[in-house]
């Protein structure tokens, strides 16, 4: 499904030496698999993560999602596949403050030309999906942090992505409701769904079926002996 081919990245600021984030990664993801990127902090997990779903040009190498070189697409080309096919999940939520959850949901398929109907009744099912039915017409300064992300997770999910790719998605969570997403994720996988997930909690990334360790820049791989239930 996704393939990263030698894949570096040189941040270049003016008088200051370059930074190498990535460094010659190559990387498969293949359909249905649940993956976790695990590493410290500044090992190039998220640089990695957005540079995978289409978010962040790589200095060399290729991005293959499906047979799509993701960086040979014009810039509104890529946004478009981002929004049909990859949805993400961010440690920020990333909500429009102003938008009660089932308008935050709905709001990627108006974009991708679904009716206001037909969104809105996306939204609502997949907000009934994780636990938030009662809570539609909230914003999300009136909705917990746990909620708040399980409402990400729904808007990410509307159009029916074929992966979904999460940035330390239990990183503004306490144990509970970390386990609590993880749990919503592992189940999305278990349906089908190809899931990546950036996290340094070695207990979140125990949680995948295959766990890609990154230290400065570099991939070290292991397949995790059994994903946690």
């Amino acid at each position: 499904m996704l393939r990263l081919e030698a894949i570096s990245k040189i941040y270049r600021r003016p008088g200051a030496q370059p930074v190498k984030s990535l460094e010659d990664v190559n990387l498969n993801i293949e359909q249905g698999e649940f993956v976790a990127i695990a590493g410290p902090s500044g090992s190039g997990k998220s640089t990695l993560l957005f540079t995978m779903g289409g978010l962040m040009h790589p200095t060399s190498g290729d991005v293959r999602f499906g047979d799509t070189l993701l960086y040979d697409l014009y810039p509104a080309e890529r946004s478009q596949l981002r929004l049909r096919q990859i949805g993400f999940v961010f440690q920020s939520f990333n909500l429009v403050p102003y938008l009660t959850a089932i308008e935050n949901v709905a709001l990627p398929a108006r974009l991708a030309g679904k009716s206001v109907e037909a969104s809105a009744e996306a939204a609502r099912d997949l907000l009934a999906q994780v636990g938030l039915a009662t809570r539609l017409a909230h914003r999300p300064a009136e909705l917990s942090v746990g909620e708040r992300q399980r409402v990400a997770i729904a808007r990410a999910l509307v159009n029916s992505p074929k992966l979904l790719l999460a940035d330390e998605p239990t990183g503004n969570l306490d144990g509970g409701n970390a386990r609590e997403v993880m749990s919503i994720l592992a189940g999305l996988n278990e349906a089908g769904l190809t899931v990546v997930v950036v996290t340094h909690d070695p207990t979140v990334a125990e949680r995948a079926k295959r766990i890609v360790h990154l230290v400065s820049g570099h991939v070290l791989r292991f397949r995790a002996q059994q994903a946690l239930a």
